[in-house]
């Protein structure tokens, strides 16, 4: 596995008018694999947008390790690194403690009659988005440790709806929410799972990517 991150070039206009919604960014990642495009085999790629200090940052986990000058198509030119992931999957353990940051697209599937798997909406209160991830902590094999105050130590940092655009016409409006905060890890065997495949829905489109500093 391979972690890599490329600095968004946000002062080119001319950049920054093709990346208007989240199937641009998903091209630009698949198109920094021009193996698995040559041979028709795409592998699944984890990413997501990363905005600190005024920066943006594309994110990228995958199997393979990408061109780096093709993922700086729309990136400044210089910024792009990638590491080997494999070593760090390796050291978790149970126990471990770690600083968490996660861009999901937390949904609740609502049964209707004739739909057995009911109708998806988005969760868009701050309580219910924090339950959303309360609830997938235990099944992804780490749990969300207590501040202080005996509340949960992790928060909702950034929260809004992104366009996909399917075809010329068809405008999908993604709910996207980030949250940071503190975790232990309970399974690591799970955990790595979590880490490498995911969690929640939209994956194609920026979500789901979970990574962890562990804690000195």
């Amino acid at each position: 596995m391979y972690l890599s991150r490329v600095q968004v070039d946000t002062n080119n206009r001319r950049k920054l008018k093709t990346l208007t919604h989240l199937g641009a960014y998903h091209n630009w990642v698949e198109q920094a694999f021009p193996n698995e495009v040559a041979n028709g085999e795409r592998g699944r790629h984890l990413w997501r947008i990363d905005r600190l200090k005024g920066d943006e940052y594309l994110l990228v986990l995958s199997e393979e390790k990408p061109d780096l000058n093709l993922l700086e198509c729309f990136g400044k030119k210089g910024t792009a690194e990638s590491k080997n992931y494999d070593s760090f999957l390796n050291s978790i353990v149970n126990g471990q403690s770690a600083y968490f940051r996660l861009t999901a697209n937390p949904t609740i599937s609502i049964p209707k009659p004739g739909q057995p798997r009911g109708t998806v909406y988005p969760i868009l209160a701050n309580a219910k988005q924090r339950a959303w991830l309360i609830k997938k902590s235990d099944s992804n094999g780490f749990k969300l440790n207590d501040d202080p105050l005996g509340d949960y130590a992790f928060d909702v940092v950034e929260r809004e709806f992104s366009n996909l655009y399917h075809g010329h016409n068809n405008k999908v409006r993604i709910s996207r929410v980030t949250f940071e905060g503190l975790l232990t890890v309970t399974d690591a065997e799970k955990f790595k799972l979590a880490l490498t495949k995911g969690i929640g829905r939209e994956k194609a489109y920026g979500m789901g990517l979970l990574t962890i500093i562990p804690e000195a």
